[in-house]
């Protein structure tokens, strides 16, 4: 196949030396977490554990290996538990290394290491797109990418250095489009597209925020990955309050995306989604089963706990235990 030809506006960047290799990236966390009240009414939802690592964590590690080295927090009150989480514990290390625990000292030592981290508070809690708009300072004038803490990428999988590839060759911005039935497209930001001679990039020609059935342009959802140059500032300014009251960057993109400068990477591979219950349990239950220190003896567990539910109530079988 052929490589893609440049767009005008990717050559006309070219040509001026605009290109820029993404270096930062802005991790949104400042939701109240009110779908897991009330485990979160003292505990940010981004510091949920899955297996012994918070949700944040696996998303700051994916920045990193994407070769992501500067990363901001945008966060809001009672949050102060993520930044003690990316900052080093002295008294906890030293504690550690005293017992000659290096295994748990390298793990609490491990956040701290991952990138540059930044943090910087949201106040009003104004919508995704308003979000994104409080890191203009920190980014600048230079593309960046944004990771949503409910979406984790499996660590295996490629997603985001794909997205910064693409951004590479075509400029503009860049989001992760998944493929979802059409009775659950109304959770999700929509894409209109239309291919590009690549089997998974397609150029983006419009955005809906959570339309219904009958209104969806596709079956492509927006799940939470961004790579965004940065003239979405601009046009967050002076976006309005949409759906919710909130400012909605879906609503900025599609002004970008009218444009002919947004582009989609169809992702296909294994995304768990921790901001429903229900995806958030069977994350955990996945990733414990792949781990080789857990995945054994919790697997067998699992078979025989799985065989013996029959027609009986769980809690009830196991009340005595």
């Amino acid at each position: 196949m052929t490589a893609p030809h440049p767009s005008a506006p990717a050559r006309a960047a070219r040509a001026a030396g605009s290109v820029r290799t993404v270096r930062k990236a802005v991790v949104p966390a400042a939701g109240l977490g009110t779908r897991f009240l009330p485990a979160t009414k003292a505990t940010p939802k981004e510091m949920l554990p899955v297996v012994d690592k918070p949700a944040i964590q696996y998303v700051v590690e994916e920045a990193a290996a994407a070769g992501l080295d500067d990363v901001l927090m945008v966060t809001g009150r009672h949050k102060r538990a993520i930044e003690d989480h990316f900052d080093h514990a002295a008294e906890l290390e030293q504690t550690l290394a005293a017992k000659g625990d290096t295994v748990r000292l390298d793990a609490v030592r491990d956040p701290s290491r991952l990138a540059s981290i930044h943090h910087i508070r949201q106040g009003d809690p104004l919508g995704l797109g308003h979000a994104v708009l409080c890191a203009r300072r920190h980014v600048g004038d230079q593309p960046f990418a944004v990771l949503l803490g409910d979406d984790l990428i499996d660590p295996r999988e490629s997603l985001l250095g794909r997205m910064l590839e693409v951004r590479d060759r075509r400029l503009g911005s860049v989001v992760a489009l998944l493929e979802v039935p059409p009775e659950r497209i109304h959770l999700y930001g929509c894409a209109a597209v239309e291919p590009t001679g690549e089997e998974d990039v397609v150029r983006v020609t419009g955005l809906v925020e959570k339309p219904s059935r009958q209104d969806a342009p596709s079956r492509y959802a927006v799940i939470g990955r961004y790579v965004l140059d940065p003239a979405v500032f601009g046009v967050l300014e002076r976006t309005p309050p949409g759906r919710g009251g909130e400012i909605q960057l879906t609503d900025a993109l599609q002004e970008l995306a009218a444009g002919g400068t947004v582009h989609g990477v169809v992702f296909r591979g294994l995304r768990y989604d921790t901001g429903d219950k229900a995806d958030y349990l069977r994350t955990v239950v996945r990733l414990a089963c792949e781990r080789p220190d857990l995945g054994p003896e919790f697997v067998a567990w699992l078979r025989d706990f799985v065989a013996g539910l029959g027609g009986t109530t769980p809690l009830r079988r196991n009340s005595a235990a």
